[in-house]
């Protein structure tokens, strides 16, 4: 077993599902027991019942696929109602992931959930590419004040783990980085699905309704490596890696640049079973090569 710690949270293994990508767990609990990973990371809420972007939302390109879903949810008191009693039934950490309009609702999203004790940390998705935000209609994570305000404020409203999501859609993540670890943020998540655009040359329109999408999977994968790599070398708290970790080799490779967990995403979508499959690798890889520690090679890319 490939324990990791992130906070003050003791992970069985550094896997987790990433936020989006897996639901809140009632589908893959068909295929696999969710207690096999170390954590699962809900679908983004928010405070009230949020429509998504228009049809079609999800499109598949050669190199991933690109979807424009727009935080679609039915709001923070379903989720507890419906979601929180189906994940109390499992051995892994429940990581609750939070957006809003503004700091204020994503305090008062933090408020809310801090009383529920199923949940274990709350993921602050900063970063979505399919919602804009402000008068420049850019991330929050693009802003390093706009993301530190947001931190403190869910900081001063919760007592649980918190982890920061950001964006590579930055030409430095070192200020937004250093914003939220400064801010209270107890690991930071990178990164998201980067914009992207598909088209159909037979009909000449965008594939996606919204036209605009993010493109996850392996295509993102070099990119996020070096964002997670820059991120740990910036801060001091944990890095949980997400981007483009299609199999156990992948998610090693996070790990040897710095990240302490991973998440996997796309890779759901096409195989059901991958993360209790990426746990298993992870395992085989320590067993082989006689690494009794995770940190024996986090963080350890020879340059």
């Amino acid at each position: 077993m490939v324990k990791t710690k992130i906070a003050s949270l003791e992970l069985k293994n550094p896997v987790m599902s990433a936020s989006g990508t897996f639901g809140y767990g009632k589908e893959f609990a068909e295929f696999f027991d969710l207690g096999q990973l170390g954590a699962v990371v809900c679908k983004t809420i928010t405070l009230k019942q949020r429509f998504g972007n228009k049809p079609p939302r999800i499109t598949d390109t050669p190199y991933g696929m690109v979807n424009s879903i727009g935080l679609e949810n039915n709001g923070v008191e379903y989720f507890i109602k419906t979601a929180l009693p189906f994940l109390k039934n499992y051995d892994t950490k429940v990581v609750v992931s939070i957006a809003g309009n503004n700091a204020a609702e994503y305090g008062e999203l933090a408020k809310i959930l801090d009383t529920e004790d199923t949940v274990s940390a709350i993921e602050i998705n900063l970063s979505c590419p399919n919602v804009a935000h402000g008068q420049n209609k850019c991330l929050f994570s693009q802003c390093h004040i706009s993301s530190q305000d947001i931190v403190a404020q869910v900081r001063k409203n919760t007592k649980k783990p918190i982890f920061a999501k950001l964006s590579a859609q930055v030409s430095d993540i070192t200020p937004v980085a250093k914003a939220c670890e400064a801010a209270g943020a107890d690991a930071l998540t990178l990164i998201n699905t980067l914009p992207a655009l598909a088209v159909d040359l037979k009909t000449r329109k965008p594939m996606l309704g919204n036209v605009f999408g993010g493109l996850s999977g392996g295509a993102i994968k070099p990119v996020a490596l070096k964002f997670v790599w820059e991120a740990y070398n910036a801060v001091k708290i944990p890095i949980i890696a997400s981007g483009g970790i299609m199999n156990a080799t992948d998610a090693l490779e996070f790990i040897l640049c710095g990240a302490s967990a991973v998440q996997i995403g796309s890779a759901n979508f096409v195989n059901p079973l991958a993360c209790p499959e990426i746990v298993k690798g992870i395992e085989t890889c320590f067993e082989e090569n006689k690494i009794k520690d995770i940190n024996e090679l986090r963080g350890k890319l020879k340059l």
